[in-house]
């Protein structure tokens, strides 16, 4: 077994080397589109120094345009929305959900999937028991996990966590952390990301149908996403023998409704593949970046015990040892507020963004994009761009405070990206990064055997997501 893959390894070396080369000199230039060499992600700062902050690579084959800096970015995906909403078919995606769903879809799919999942959150944000109550559950049960637990390994209790978000919002119900299937569905999840953010998973969608030949990892990945699609499957059905269309109690049930009303609809998006799809995409891109956020966000605050300290003293003085964070008191909060702002400011989680896409001819700064062209919104780019920042390179939430201590917004704060295509679970999300840190800060302080010092915040690796490093760490209770 070893012997196959390091052959095929070497092969696929050989190819790869071969393809790439192939690929540099067939690099066709078109004279409107803007300059640019054929590039890899990493450079792709570096390159803007020379060639703008509108540059053109290409990855493979692909032709791609990059948008750096707040300024390109505000007139790509808000000013000139319409022109900037398309996605690429990026094979990885394309491959897991089938082409259905949310993520990958575009036109009137896109449009209506959006608008109605957008509404659907926003009905259980704020209407019956809603996320919010939903979220303070969670965090109750994580809280009391956390308690009885020497030195650990965050990772797992975050994802329980999180997921568990989902999880209401989706199908209506938490799973215990003991659940071994839960758990096995939460480690493909994590395999998902990491498989996004590996070689191997850039690999894939530069050279899709020679990686499906080839052997490799991507294979255990996609029978692995195959079982979470038949958990999914199984859920809508048990939601379908028990749906009261007068009281929906979740997310899929909401779609169940909506699929009746437009039964007679012969072009109606509201069907099967669509609905297994964008739980998926539900899934998947809301559970492990905001658990990833919340682990790293313990890593900061492990780093810097003063910081700890006084997000312990602020949130003491306002919401007091007993009663449980809410949303209310985020406006009361503005130092805790701006470190969870500048977490997610520092940890550049998905440095690219997703890719967007040209479905038609568009002119753009004076240039012509043609149809089929990605667009990669360099987020990385605006999160550390020093005109907006201080100090862009170093941990710091003065970037989210005035003068006299009060919150202050910063429109290149773009971690969920921006435009019509910007991230969904937005408000979910926010809601529980500041839920869950406030609640762990309330009951407990956070270190670990090493001591500050040894709390590396930079990415253990990283490319599609900067994924933050795991540390055991202690959590003594407050009192």
């Amino acid at each position: 077994h070893h012997g196959v893959t390091l052959s095929g390894t070497l092969v696929l070396a050989g190819l790869i080397i071969a393809l790439l080369w192939l690929f540099s000199m067939k690099s066709r230039r078109s004279s409107c589109l803007p300059p640019g060499p054929p590039a890899p992600f990493k450079t792709l700062l570096k390159l803007s120094e020379k060639y703008g902050p509108v540059l053109t690579v290409y990855l493979g084959r692909q032709r791609t345009v990059v948008l750096v800096g707040y300024d390109a970015l505000k007139e790509a995906l808000v000013d000139q929305a319409d022109d900037f909403t398309g996605r690429g078919p990026l094979p990885l995606l394309v491959r897991v959900t089938k082409g259905y769903g949310l993520v990958i879809s575009n036109g009137e799919r896109w449009q209506q999937l959006r608008r109605f999942t957008l509404m659907t959150l926003r009905d259980f944000g704020m209407g019956r028991k809603g996320m919010e109550e939903w979220i303070q559950e969670e965090s109750k049960h994580l809280v009391a996990r956390i308690k009885n637990t020497q030195a650990f390994d965050p990772t797992y209790f975050l994802s329980c966590s999180v997921s568990n978000v989902i999880c209401c919002l989706v199908f209506g119900q938490r799973f215990s952390y003991d659940d071994d299937h839960f758990v096995s569905l939460l480690q493909t999840i994590s395999e998902v990301l990491r498989f996004f953010s590996s070689p191997w998973g850039q690999l894939y969608n530069i050279f899709p149908r020679l990686m499906e030949l080839l052997p490799g990892r991507q294979h255990t990945l996609f029978a692995r996403i195959e079982l979470l699609r038949e958990f999914i499957m199984e859920k809508i059905q048990e939601h379908q023998e028990t749906l009261d269309p007068n009281s929906p109690r979740d997310y899929i049930d909401c779609f169940l409704n909506r699929h009746h009303q437009e039964i007679h609809i012969p072009t109606t998006e509201f069907h099967f593949d669509n609905l297994v799809s964008t739980v998926l995409n539900l899934y998947l891109a809301g559970t492990e970046t905001t658990s990833s956020t919340i682990r790293f966000a313990l890593s900061v605050l492990i780093r810097y015990p003063e910081i700890q300290e006084k997000m312990q003293q602020e949130i003491v003085s306002v919401i007091g040892q007993e009663r449980c964070p809410c949303m209310e008191d985020r406006k009361s909060l503005p130092f805790t507020d701006a470190v969870l702002h500048e977490i997610q400011r520092f940890m550049d989680l998905i440095p690219m963004s997703l890719p967007h896409y040209t479905l038609r001819d568009i002119s753009f700064r004076g240039y012509t994009i043609p149809k089929d062209t990605i667009i990669l919104p360099l987020l990385h780019s605006v999160l550390r761009e020093e005109k907006y920042w201080n100090t862009p390179w170093s941990f710091n939430p003065q970037h989210f405070l005035d003068q006299n201590g009060n919150f202050k917004k910063n429109p290149a704060f773009l971690p969920f990206s921006t435009g019509k295509r910007s991230c969904v679970g937005e408000s979910l999300a926010r809601m529980e990064i500041f839920l869950f840190l406030v609640s762990l800060l309330q009951h407990f302080t956070f270190s670990c055997s090493g001591g500050s010092d040894s709390i590396d915040l930079s990415p253990e690796y990283s490319s599609f997501g900067n994924i933050p490093r795991r540390y055991m760490i202690i959590a003594t209770p407050r009192w």
